[in-house]
């Protein structure tokens, strides 16, 4: 008998034949690696300024998630007043015997709260009056961009000022509620030019063309390329609303009944700290301020350089540039742009 190939069709007459799947399965993993590196483009770079930033930012939040559980009741007054740190109380204590470690782990989640609260409101309407006022046009643009420049031109921390002040029985959600509303024109600005440019694009178009909802574009088709642009605006409005808060409890129109931060410098203030020589009592609240606010600066330079091609070539203009100097080629740095040499 000779060796032959037996045909399949031929021991199952019924069956039906399906060709190679190999070329479905290439072009899907093409795809899914496309995907997954348009993903990474709005990621940003790990470098030493973003590692820095999420390390303090991480810090703080952890501090303030974990160290409530291990400090005594911050309202607690039977510690001796204005004792210096030891291993007691190791930041010391305040004028009413306030436990000042307790007061700013506790002062840390309420900035936080505040920070976050505002920062979501803040981000809600800048997307409302930006991205829907950009890509919608025509009656729509007016309107919502005449409510933002109005916005625009009223002071916002007076304003908050002014409402606080008439406010009796402050909390600290009412205070982040403020802070958002007055805190978020300036980025509806930013994105409602951004998404004038992507109304503009040709999948957008097509879209439009398809049939889509305008709220599946705007979900679909916009929102995902300004991600980046809207973390940046996030996390500066987190800034703004916990310097905001700071600024207005230190004026003493601040969350009543709350510990925050800015209570704490209040309370310092208000017990002469400085004049007694407590610095235990105003150092720790003031550099938990700034260490959060250096923070989330640090990581919002690192998606500004995704944001701003510019910054994002920056770095690697930088090596050629120390390159070409080390090999005696003497070009300038003026004379590399985009990544190339021209």
């Amino acid at each position: 008998m000779s060796d032959r190939t037996i045909d399949p069709a031929i021991i199952a007459p019924g069956a039906i034949m399906t060709p190679p799947a190999d070329a479905e399965v290439e072009a899907a993993r093409d795809e899914a690696l496309a995907a997954r590196r348009g993903f990474r483009q709005l990621l940003p770079r790990m470098s030493l300024k973003l590692a820095l930033g999420l390390i303090i930012v991480g810090g703080i939040v952890l501090f303030a998630v974990l160290a409530p559980l291990f400090t005594q009741n911050p309202r607690d007054s039977d510690n001796p007043a204005l004792s210096p740190p030891s291993a007691e109380h190791l930041l010391g204590t305040t004028k009413l015997g306030y436990d000042v470690l307790a007061q700013l782990a506790w002062g840390a989640r309420g900035s936080l709260m505040v920070g976050i609260v505002a920062g979501v409101i803040a981000l809600v309407l800048s997307i409302v009056f930006g991205i829907i006022a950009g890509y919608k046009a025509g009656w729509w643009d007016e309107i919502l961009s005449l409510f933002t420049n109005i916005m625009l031109v009223i002071p916002g921390l007076p304003l908050v000022m002014v409402i606080a002040a008439y406010v009796p029985g402050r909390s600290w959600l009412m205070v982040a509620v403020v802070l958002g509303i007055t805190g978020w024109a300036g980025s509806a600005v930013v994105l409602r030019a951004q998404a004038r440019s992507l109304r503009s694009r040709d999948y957008v178009a097509a879209s439009r063309v398809a049939g889509e909802k305008t709220a599946r574009i705007i979900r679909v088709e916009i929102l995902p390329n300004l991600l980046p642009l809207l973390a940046a605006q996030f996390l500066f409005a987190i800034i703004f609303a916990i310097l905001g808060e700071a600024g207005l409890s230190y004026l003493g129109l601040g969350p009543t009944g709350s510990i925050t931060w800015g209570t704490m410098l209040n309370e310092a203030q208000s017990g002469q700290a400085l004049g007694t020589g407590a610095w235990w009592w105003f150092v720790p609240p003031g550099l938990m301020i700034a260490l959060l606010g250096a923070g989330l600066s640090l990581i919002n330079f690192s998606i500004d350089e995704i944001i701003n091609p510019k910054l994002r070539l920056a770095p690697e203009n930088a090596r050629r540039v120390r390159q070409a100097r080390r090999a005696g080629r003497g070009v300038d740095s003026a004379h590399i742009t985009n990544g190339a040499e021209e």
